[in-house]
């Protein structure tokens, strides 16, 4: 069964949003700040972790950096507001996506499953091993490391990585980002892909990825 953690300081919404998630087949444990939902996540860590922005103790943001120093488990922040500046800071501190309160449970479910399913994905076998300049992507381990160094990459940045590798060269539009990385079928918000690629670049290189303005972005196979 598979184990989410929502933070959240509001009581109806705590409880109706555990509500919903045990009857789709969860299983949740809550925290209503977070410093206990820190204390939660290091006690059983969950299999995806869902932090509203605005917490007392220890904010949205901070705690998602808290879990970031210490795990890959997938994170989706909660913001009451369409923020710019709410999103930005919640992807920058390593959250892999987010939804804005009010929200449909079977959006939130849906986000949360294809959240799942990218921190689980393997990657094609064939080409297991291949490099661009200084970085070398390992498909089968899922290991990156620049210039022989290991990079820690986030699941959704390590999936963003594959997906760039899988068409050096190629301008791949916002749109197709979302489509493929973030299964975003019905369209979603490309503020999470440029944060996204703003944090890959500062790991493997500024130049290695490119943006073709208008279009989308690239990854550079030259060296």
């Amino acid at each position: 069964m598979t184990r989410v953690l929502i933070v959240e300081d509001d009581d109806v919404i705590r409880e109706a949003t555990q509500l919903a998630l045990e009857r789709a087949g969860f299983e949740v444990s809550t925290a209503a700040d977070g410093l206990a939902g820190l204390d939660r996540f290091r006690a059983r860590p969950p299999d995806v972790a869902l932090l509203d922005v605005m917490l007392p103790g220890l904010n949205g943001v901070s705690l998602c950096r808290r879990i970031r120093e210490e795990s890959r488990t997938p994170v989706l922040m909660v913001s009451a507001r369409d923020d710019a500046v709410d999103v930005v800071l919640g992807l920058e501190a390593g959250a892999d996506d987010y939804v804005t309160k009010p929200f449909d449970t079977s959006v939130l479910i849906a986000r949360i499953e294809a959240v799942l399913r990218r921190s689980g994905w393997s990657g094609p076998e064939e080409d297991a091993l291949v490099r661009f300049g200084d970085v070398e992507i390992d498909r089968s381990g899922l290991e990156v490391r620049r210039a022989g160094r290991p990079v820690d990459l986030t699941p959704t940045e390590l999936r963003l990585l594959l997906r760039f590798a899988d068409s050096p060269g190629t301008v791949l539009s916002r749109d197709t980002l979302l489509a493929s990385v973030w299964d975003y079928a019905w369209g979603g918000d490309t503020r999470v892909v440029d944060v996204h690629v703003q944090r890959l670049r500062v790991k493997i290189g500024q130049d290695r990825l490119q943006t073709v303005r208008g279009f989308g972005y690239k990854l550079r196979a030259e060296p």
